[in-house]
């Protein structure tokens, strides 16, 4: 069983997506089955209402799982392997304060080395913890021995015994931190195969002695892909938020296309454009790239209008809220100069909004304007722009921009021509 386990506590990133893409497609490709943990065991930051939305987001991406468990539901197992770990004394309380802690994380820090518990409370004798009322937590023995492990992308990690720390496994509350739960669920769940960011490579040797130092043996395969770097900005949206999911769907991206984007990062492709059934076919794990990876906006842009191209007319024109095919064949003619839902939304929502006036040109455009709403049906944009010019005695360049603006709530953009064969049905509406 493979797992992908978000937590409730922020936006999911595109970081996050693309591991539950690599997910789903390898639970395919190895028939097992996918589970969606979600890790809400800090229940302070816990944001109320984000698994839903997770949930949804997967939905939208057609990732495919088999159940969803979140993280809490195991807090009596959590409960029950700390104090089994306590009995075996392979853990301890641990008093020290906070004050104490972070005096000696700011020695490690102007000695220049990393920061690893001092084992002070690993030396008080059984009696004098039994008679100090104290908060404590629990910590986790570091192992005696070098945790290796091999990574599909890394390779063989070897993390020496003495790089790993004696980590808070429960906190005061006795709730669980984050790699012992980890450590915990991934052997209830007998998962097999675990693919996350590379950010979270220095968790798993914590977490594999969880599970050892609890006496299951069995080998997880591990799949830390490179993360993705080097964040741009573009069309004014923030450093910190073009990078979560829910932004870009709002901007327009389809989920087809940021499927595309994310599977193509950092893999040589035999194709470039591809939907997620199509990349399962040839899709292969092993040839990842090793190296971290940019997100390029301009490449999502031309991907998404890729698909925006491919896209049934009428499906494109329910997604922009009408019902038309000639509306969708009408967006992808806007494909010219937008690249996204949200883009060519605006274009044609700007066609069918009341224009009240046109700087520069009031005279012209209310003459204009006037002779539109009381035209009768004209098929042709010619005798359009024939029937104009006999009505108002306006010469061909006095009705050029009015009429464009007229029809479109823009003085540019692409050819009339174009446009007005598939909005002539609408004309009333359009210039009332």
């Amino acid at each position: 069983m493979l797992r992908f386990a978000p937590s409730p506590t922020a936006d999911l990133h595109i970081g996050d997506l693309r591991v539950a893409l690599f997910n789903h497609i390898l639970s395919k490709q190895l028939n097992e089955e996918l589970l969606i943990r979600i890790d809400d065991t800090d229940k302070e930051k816990n944001i109320d209402g984000k698994d839903k939305e997770i949930l949804e987001i997967l939905g939208l991406f057609s990732i495919d799982y088999s159940r969803i468990v979140h993280q809490s539901d195991n807090i009596k197992y959590h409960t029950q392997m700390g104090m089994k770990l306590l009995l075996d004394k392979k853990a301890f309380n641990c008093f020290c304060s906070d004050d104490a802690l972070e005096q000696d994380k700011l020695k490690a820090k102007k000695a220049n080395k990393p920061y690893k518990y001092s084992g002070f409370c690993t030396t008080i004798s059984d009696e004098t913890k039994f008679n100090c009322n104290a908060p404590f937590v629990v910590r986790l023995f570091h192992p005696q021995q070098n945790i290796k492990f091999v990574d599909v992308i890394k390779g063989e990690v070897d993390c020496k015994h003495s790089d790993i720390d004696s980590f808070v496994m429960m906190r005061h509350d006795k709730s669980p931190t984050y790699n012992f739960a980890c450590g915990v669920d991934d052997m209830l769940q007998d998962i097999s195969t675990v693919i996350r960011d590379e950010k979270y490579l220095l968790d798993t040797p914590k977490q594999i002695n969880v599970r050892k130092s609890l006496g299951y043996d069995k080998e997880i395969n591990y799949i830390h892909l490179p993360s993705i770097l080097n964040f741009e900005t573009a069309n004014n949206i923030s450093t910190k938020d073009i990078f979560t999911v829910k932004n870009l769907v709002e901007e327009g991206y389809l989920p087809v296309a940021i499927s595309n984007y994310l599977i193509l990062l950092g893999y040589d492709a035999p194709v470039e454009v591809f939907t997620l059934e199509e990349a399962m076919e040839w899709f292969d794990i092993n040839k990842v790239s090793k190296d971290t990876v940019q997100f390029d906006i301009s490449k999502l842009k031309s991907l998404n209008k890729e698909h925006l191209q491919m896209m049934d007319e009428l499906r494109l024109s329910k997604i922009l809220g009408y019902a038309d095919k000639d509306i969708g064949i009408l967006g992808k003619i806007y494909l010219q100069e937008c690249d996204t839902i949200k883009e060519i939304k605006k274009r044609i929502d700007d066609i069918f909004t009341s224009k009240t006036q046109l700087i520069g040109l009031e005279k012209e455009f209310d003459i204009l304007k006037e002779c539109l709403q009381n035209a009768p049906f004209i098929d042709d944009l010619d005798d359009l722009e024939k029937y104009i010019i006999t009505k108002t005695a306006l010469t061909k360049d006095q009705i050029i921009v009015p009429l464009r603006y007229a029809l479109t709530g823009a003085q540019n953009g692409p050819k009339l021509s174009e446009i007005y064969p598939l909005i002539k049905n609408y004309l009333g509406e359009i210039v009332k």
